[in-house]
């Protein structure tokens, strides 16, 4: 097993650098500072989806007959892991990432032709349907209905945590077509303009005061047939599909810029000192450096035609827990200045001067915004029963 980069991957790794330093502006690197959560404000992320789109790298796991760049899994891994170090702001996910993917393998051609271009320019901007209230874990006790009416469904219920959903033009969503037989087989995949009538869309600000996820009420909503991905009753079909997409992904680069700017943080609190703050910091480097060898392992298998199998789950536990360690540690190291709640200085742009160092103005609405990192593609729970099941055999 091969774990490091070829002399190919190498100079592929120096082009994205190139890249990123000439087309990185100052406002999108600090958008990229001033992000608080996976999610980027819709305005820089497609601002950079742009940029990236022109060079041709907006969807670097999309194949090249939809647009793609045909790059190998190393080559993802290493634009992935440069955009991170380099602090670009994240592209929204729920298009490119996930739903563009099951349009992929379950669309009609005409699905294909008219979603995956819009996707693929951030013209369309996509919320995802899954979680209801008392649906979340359990996703196939889902209730919102969807009822055939001539070429029509007729929706009615609500959709909750829903990211993005006042920006979106388009929300892919999981309906209930059926009460027969077992939860999972009465539901269907739908692709819903969000401007139809019927349609309500509620902010929930978090804890960090900040208007990220939202409750969509559906209200006699009518929604074309032809929007309908796959077969009716067959949803979860595509469903199970689309959330390996969501599942996916790395932390390695993620936790080392993190650990970069934590490191920065504590030299400027003048925190290292304190012999118990060190060895909390090298222990996070420790398991930040294990996260790194475990995931250039799956990279090894993918890379060989193999699957990353439980080691996902492994990587999802210790990925999401790691980062709230280092966000523990960032609260630590700023003692009072990381109370002040200030959401606006905390806007790209903003001219609102900071509480406190500069340094800190992102660190409490990362730490109460991560604290969902160990809930949502999958709760750690879950991700144990799995790592039991296939790891040890329980």
């Amino acid at each position: 097993m091969n774990l490091e980069l070829s002399t190919e991957d190498l100079a592929f790794r120096d082009e994205v650098r190139a890249f990123l330093d000439a087309n990185l502006t100052p406002p999108l690197r600090e958008a990229g500072r001033r992000m608080t959560s996976v999610f980027c404000d819709k305005v820089h992320s497609l601002a950079w989806q742009r940029i990236l789109h022109e060079r041709g790298w907006a969807a670097p796991s999309w194949p090249v007959e939809h647009g793609g760049p045909g790059w190998s899994e190393i080559q993802r891994h290493v634009f992935h892991a440069e955009c991170a170090r380099a602090g670009a702001p994240s592209l929204a996910p729920m298009g490119l990432r996930m739903v563009a993917p099951a349009i992929m393998a379950f669309g009609t051609p005409e699905q294909k032709a008219r979603y995956l271009p819009r996707i693929l320019s951030g013209e369309d901007y996509w919320c995802q349907g899954y979680s209801e209230p008392g649906s979340g874990s359990d996703l196939a006790s889902l209730r919102m209905s969807a009822a055939a009416d001539g070429d029509d469904y007729v929706l009615n219920g609500s959709k909750i945590w829903t990211t993005h959903a006042h920006w979106a033009t388009h929300m892919f969503c999981l309906v209930r077509t059926s009460t027969e037989g077992k939860p999972q087989a009465g539901i269907t995949f739908l692709l819903v303009q969000m401007d139809r009538p019927g349609i309500t869309v509620d902010p929930i600000i978090t804890l960090a005061g900040e208007h990220e996820v939202n409750q969509v009420f559906f209200d006699g909503v009518r929604t074309p047939k032809a929007d309908r991905l796959g077969a009716e009753n067959q949803g979860w079909t595509v469903a199970k599909h689309l959330l390996e997409f969501e599942r996916g992904g790395g932390y390695a680069a993620g936790l080392d810029a993190g650990l970069a700017r934590l490191r920065g943080m504590a030299e400027a609190e003048d925190v290292l000192d304190d012999p118990h703050y060190r060895r909390r910091l090298a222990e996070a480097e420790i398991a930040a450096l294990a996260i790194d060898i475990t995931e250039r392992r799956v990279l090894s298998a993918l890379a060989t035609g193999g699957k990353p199998g439980p080691a996902s789950s492994i990587l999802k536990v210790q990925g999401s827990e790691q980062l709230q360690r280092l966000d523990e540690l960032g609260i630590d190291a700023l003692g009072a200045y990381a109370a002040p709640h200030q959401p606006k200085a905390r806007e790209a742009g903003a001219n609102e001067a900071p509480v406190g160092p500069e340094h800190g103005l992102t660190t409490m609405a990362r730490y109460l915004n991560n604290r969902a990192a160990s809930i949502y593609g999958g709760s750690n729970e879950i991700q144990r029963d799995i790592i039991a099941k296939l790891v040890l055999g329980l």
